[in-house]
This record gives C-alpha cells, structure tokens and sequence, in this order.
C-alpha cells in the first residue's frame, strides 16, 4: 500500500505538488492521470525517494522508501526504460541489480522469460528497440518479486502484443494481492486496464475513484432506449422534456432523462422496450472535460497563433515526462 499525506513540492518560488493525499491500495490496479505538467513523475519520484518533499510525507507498506533494507523486495519500479547502461547486455544488467539486492541469480533468468527476452539475454541493450527496453526495464521491476509495483508509461513502444501482454501482468500481479500504480497518458489503454483512478491537475488532486465513478461524472453520457415503436419512443421522450437522437443500430440515445425516469414512462405508456441502458461518457472524454483547467501546455493554433495565454510556468520545472 502507498500512503501520501499533504505532499508538496515546490522549486524555489514554483509549485509542482501541492498538498496532495491519496492512498494506493492492494489487489487493484491503480491509474494515476493527468495532464502533461501535472506533477506525476515528482509525485512518483517522492514516492521512490528521489525527491524530497518540501511538506507532508508518503509511505509504502507502512515505512519510508528510503528506509527499506531492500528496495527490490519491496518496490518494483519502471520510470525510465532507457535510464540503463547500454554496453551491457540484458543478463548482465539485471545480474548486477540481482546480487546488488541480496537476490539469487535464478531470478534473473526467471524474469527474462516472464518478460519474453529470454532469446536476446547475451545481447547488448544499446541494440534494444525501445519495446524491447521497456520490457527490461520491467523485468527489472520484478527482480525482487516485490508487493509494490509502479510504472510510469509502461506501454511506451510495445507493439499491440506486448500492450496485451502488459495489461495481463498488471491485472495478474493485482490479482496476487500486490499494489499495482501505473501512470499512463493512453487512456482508452487505462479504461481497460485499472480498476480505479487517481487523477491530478496542476499539482492537485482532481479525483481519486473507480473508473465506472470518474466517467459518470462526465457530461457525454445518455441512455440507450430501444422500443418496437422507436416513433411513438421519441415522441414521448421530446414531450417529457428529455431529448432523442437516433443512432445507427436503430436505437435512441436520450439525454435529460435517466434509466429509472424512461422505464417508468414507459410503463406508464405501456410502451414496449428492448433495451435500456446507460452509456457513461469514455474515460477520454471525462478526462479532457474535468482537466480542461489544469492543462499546462497547449499546442498553437493553425497558422502558429497560440489559442490560450501563456500559461504559468510553475510546474514546468519538474520535468514531468508525463
């Protein structure tokens, strides 16, 4: 479990965290999203101890990090896959993280196989795709067999094999029992991958919720009604204040009314129904509604015209790759 408190991080006059508590709990996984700039890779980074808060205080399973007697047994940790020696090759890099920990050497062969660089164990890692170094670089993280796991982007590169694969790994090492924390900025990869979300924006904290909870707070949802009489559906709809838009399988998706309101209009009604669902707004779509604030850095518009002011630079210093 990760516990933070009140964390914050300032860079002389600039903030990046600010005031920040969450908790990090076992047998899920844990999606940590926000705009780029937003303090994601600071917030890992203290996590880990290597930053220092300027005020509050995180813990992982109950200590500070930076007081474990053996890191790799109890953080597994990816924030920067290419951060290796690239004269080495892949056994020889875990090998060292291997014996440096107090680990036995079976692990290293162990983990290559897990990650599928079992064939290329002689081959340096200067010669690696950044796939391939990303899968390293977890292997690396589960050297230590830890209960704690964190990886920030850890899809980066990997072909859609190896994001199926990495989605598999997370669900499993949670289903373990582990504590599984993963920042990513692909959010339909985090709409299918984490059970819950903690979303930050300009340091602060935006939510911290299930996923299913975060999209229904969303403005893009409706209900999807489908009735034998999908006319008369519409009329009814439109004269008790809601609105209905066809859609292409012959369905109504409805706005201003909920699932429980058109169920009893139609009962009501004595209208006939075949399907009645609500339809949350995506993961992306909430995302971008709710951090639309907090953006950081804005791309300018056709023709080189910015389309915002420029924004106030006080996370920028964090370098937040994230």
């Amino acid at each position: 479990m990760i516990v933070a408190e009140g964390l914050t991080k300032w860079y002389g006059p600039s903030v990046a965290v600010e005031n920040l508590s969450f908790t990090v709990q076992p047998g899920r996984v844990t999606g940590f999203l926000g705009p780029n700039g937003a303090g994601k890779s600071t917030t890992m980074r203290m996590i880990l101890g290597l930053d220092r808060p300027t005020g509050g205080h995180v813990t992982v399973g109950g200590v500070n990090f930076q007081e474990s007697a053996a890191p790799l047994r109890t953080v597994g940790a990816v924030l920067d896959a290419k951060a290796v020696h690239p004269g080495r090759t892949a056994y020889k890099h875990l090998l060292a993280l291997a014996l440096s920990n107090g680990l036995p050497k079976r692990r290293v062969t162990e983990v290559l196989e897990t990650v599928g660089l079992a064939q290329v164990a002689k081959d340096r890692i200067g010669g690696f795709s950044l796939g391939m170094s990303q899968r390293l670089a977890i292997a690396g993280a589960l050297l230590g067999d830890p209960a704690v796991l964190m990886f920030d982007e850890p899809v980066n590169g990997l072909d859609p094999e190896g994001i199926r694969w990495i989605r598999g790994l997370m669900r499993g090492l949670a289903a373990e029992g582990r504590t599984v924390f993963v920042s990513s900025h692909l959010l339909a990869e985090m709409a299918e991958t984490a059970d819950h979300l903690i979303v930050i924006g300009k340091g602060r904290l935006i939510a911290d919720t299930s996923v299913a909870e975060f999209t229904g707070r969303g403005t893009g949802g409706y209900t999807k009604v489908r009735s034998p009489e999908p006319d008369r559906l519409l009329a009814l709809v439109t004269a008790a204040g809601g609105s209905g838009t066809p859609t292409p399988d012959g369905a109504l998706a409805v706005t201003g009314l909920d699932c429980a309101a058109l169920g009893d209009l139609a009962a009501e009604q004595s209208l006939r129904l075949h399907e009645l669902t609500p339809v949350h707004a995506s993961l992306e779509e909430t995302f971008m509604e709710l951090t639309s604030g907090d953006v950081s850095f804005r791309a300018g518009a056709a023709g080189g015209t910015p389309d915002t002011a420029p924004v106030n630079a006080s996370v920028s210093v964090e370098g937040d790759r994230s």
